[in-house]
């Protein structure tokens, strides 16, 4: 296993919260790659507890998003962890910077092994949230791992669907999906020759004049001091250009139809990325599977703007569905 250096001292995107313990963890997944997280439980609290595992966004850390949602929900009462990822933040494993739809969605599995052999967690009561792109990695993992009871996606990426077809599908064709396979196999040959893997940049700095809102939207909260961080890859040269090749050809959310256990999917009614929970959300089943658009929201509004998270509704729904009481 990798032996990791984690930073003790607090360097957060956000306040550290007086209400609740502050640790750092680490556990493995079934790869052998070490994971780095924050663990959060409120002060005073007598277990065993009801767990969440948090991660994303896709290419941040755990001192950014994931940690603001695991805090506030361990506010709330629930012990959390923010982990970093497998390949990044204070994780191991190599090569760096590296994402996969196997190992991505592996995770948060991972994350359930630990929380499960914590004497402080109920092995029965534990959920997890993903953002954005971790959000679909989540419902992923929630269709493979019934040791999952409730899953929470904020702000969800398909991130199968938006590398095979582009944004709004509006590359979804053959043709375009090879000309792609051709460019990052290309890459592959080049990133094989030089010994090193060539990185997809981050996010766009500075914005050109011509970028759509919404990068627009990312990089207000990526490389500004809203939101920057020294170990985000989308605060800085980002992840692995070739990662894409594999969620081109591996979809995700194949069996999403399949999960049995209760998902809250929450989404901006401005955000970009909208199209993605609404069409999940038409394909699961049950009565247990609910959609919450959040009016006015955009994607990253639903990163770090307090006055948009439903922190409360999402905090209800693990209240139902992990401590057994109404949700409203």
């Amino acid at each position: 296993m990798d032996t990791l250096e984690l930073t003790e001292a607090w360097d957060k995107t956000f306040p550290q919260s007086d209400r609740v313990e502050h640790t750092k963890v680490t556990f493995h997944n079934r790869y052998g790659v070490t994971l780095a997280a924050d663990l959060y439980k409120p002060k005073g609290a007598r277990g065993p507890l009801a767990a969440i595992a948090v991660s994303g966004p896709y290419g941040a850390v755990k001192e950014q998003v994931s940690g603001r949602y695991a805090q506030t929900l361990a506010e709330r009462g629930f012990l959390t962890i923010a982990f970093d990822p497998s390949f990044y933040g204070e994780s191991g494993g190599e090569p760096r910077c590296l994402t996969s739809p196997e190992i991505s969605t592996e995770d948060f599995s991972a994350a359930v092994d630990y929380l499960t052999t914590r004497e402080d967690v109920d092995a029965g009561r534990i959920g997890i949230l993903g953002i954005c792109g971790w959000g679909g990695f989540a419902l992923n993992a929630a269709a493979s791992d019934p040791r999952i009871k409730a899953t929470v996606t904020s702000t969800m990426y398909d991130m199968s669907r938006v590398n095979a077809n582009g944004y709004f599908d509006a590359e979804n064709s053959a043709e375009a999906r090879l000309a792609k396979r051709v460019a990052l196999s290309e890459q592959r040959t080049e990133d094989y020759r030089n010994g090193t893997y060539e990185r997809d940049g981050g996010v766009a700095d500075p914005v050109p004049e011509d970028a759509p809102l919404f990068v627009r939207q990312y990089h207000d909260y990526y490389k500004t001091e809203r939101g920057y961080h020294r170990r985000s890859p989308n605060s800085n040269d980002g992840l692995n250009k070739i990662n894409s090749l594999a969620f081109i050809n591996m979809p995700l959310l194949t069996y999403i139809d399949e999960i049995g256990s209760a998902v809250l999917l929450v989404h901006g009614g401005n955000a970009h990325s909208r199209y993605f929970s609404e069409d999940a959300h038409k394909r699961l089943k049950g009565d247990n599977k609910r959609l919450l658009i959040v009016p006015g929201a955009n994607h990253t509004d639903l990163y770090d703007n307090l006055e948009a998270i439903p922190f409360d509704r999402i905090s209800d729904f693990f209240e139902n569905y992990l401590n057994g009481k109404r949700y409203e």
